[in-house]
């Protein structure tokens, strides 16, 4: 199911990304990144996960768990790893406003479901970094996804982003086509089932690959174009991520983004061995990947 090589090429793109956040793209192009680094923003040592990680195993644990999507149990591991760093390395950090103001709506006692923020300002990517998990998920139906996406951010934009996203990862996982062909197959997908929704013009530049300019900030739509974007200029795993944390800004979150795709696409053996050799705890990572998997494989 390559569970480990969406999730380990997800984490590695987060961690490479935590210790340049907020960097300005001119900054990182004098010092571009090439290697997992240590302190910077957040002044954490080297291979360090931040929330977009964090969500991904929450969501996943609660899963293996239950063996089901379970809307209370997946808002419940939020919170735990929100308020007592579970599924933290070190401590809980650098999580989105939306996503905070979600958790402490379901802290107070509102149903999962009523918990996400649904204005436009609460478009930030802090539902897609966390998304991923759904495509191991056997007959995930466009319904749950958008409803996990809604446990933090209900707004219908930040909702077809995941479905966007899962369907492309779920692409990579079914067929043996290029990487563009995954992309705008999903997207053709997404297109047809949400035909006559006036959120779709918010996709044109994806739908369309007028990607030349792309900012990498925490909107959703920005980080979305920013992950195509560098998918499909590049040829490596490695050349995917580093692209992305590259381009400055939002890095752990771009580059969890893009690298869960990747290392779907281009497999868990092209994620460089040294860059997982940094991260403090990742044989816990392996061990739910694999538990995650047989789960999966049963449901």
């Amino acid at each position: 199911m390559k569970v480990k090589d969406g999730i380990c090429g997800l984490l590695i793109g987060d961690a490479l990304g935590v210790p340049v956040e907020f960097s300005y793209r001119q900054e990182l192009e004098e010092n571009p990144v090439t290697d997992m680094r240590g302190h910077g923003t957040y002044n954490m040592p080297k291979g360090t996960w931040s929330d977009d990680t964090s969500m991904t195993l929450a969501t996943m644990a609660s899963i293996a768990d239950k063996k089901a999507i379970d809307y209370e149990d997946i808002s419940n591991e939020f919170l735990l790893f929100a308020y007592e760093d579970k599924y933290c390395q070190y401590r809980c950090f650098d999580y989105g406003r939306t996503t905070i103001n979600a958790i402490d709506r379901f802290d107070m006692g509102y149903p999962p479901l009523e918990c996400g923020l649904d204005g436009e300002r609460d478009n930030g990517n802090g539902s897609l970094m966390r998304i991923l998990p759904l495509a191991f998920v056997p007959k995930v139906t466009y319904d749950e996804i958008e409803n996990v996406s809604a446990l933090t951010h209900a707004h219908p934009r930040s909702k077809i982003s995941c479905v966007l996203y899962i369907e492309m990862a779920k692409s990579m996982l079914e067929n043996d086509l290029e990487m563009a062909e995954h992309i705008f197959n999903a997207c053709d997908k997404i297109k047809k089932h949400y035909e006559g929704s006036p959120e779709l013009e918010h996709f044109r530049r994806i739908f369309e690959n007028d990607l030349d300019e792309v900012e990498a900030k925490g909107y959703v739509i920005s980080t979305f174009e920013s992950v195509v974007h560098c998918l499909l200029t590049t040829s490596s795993y490695s050349e995917a991520v580093l692209k992305a944390v590259n381009l400055g800004r939002d890095t752990d979150t771009v580059g969890a983004i893009c690298g869960g795709l990747a290392g779907i696409y281009y497999g868990f053996d092209e994620i460089p061995e040294e860059w997982l050799h940094d991260v403090p705890q990742i044989d816990y990572v392996y061990e739910l990947c694999e538990n995650f998997e047989k789960v999966c494989l049963q449901m």
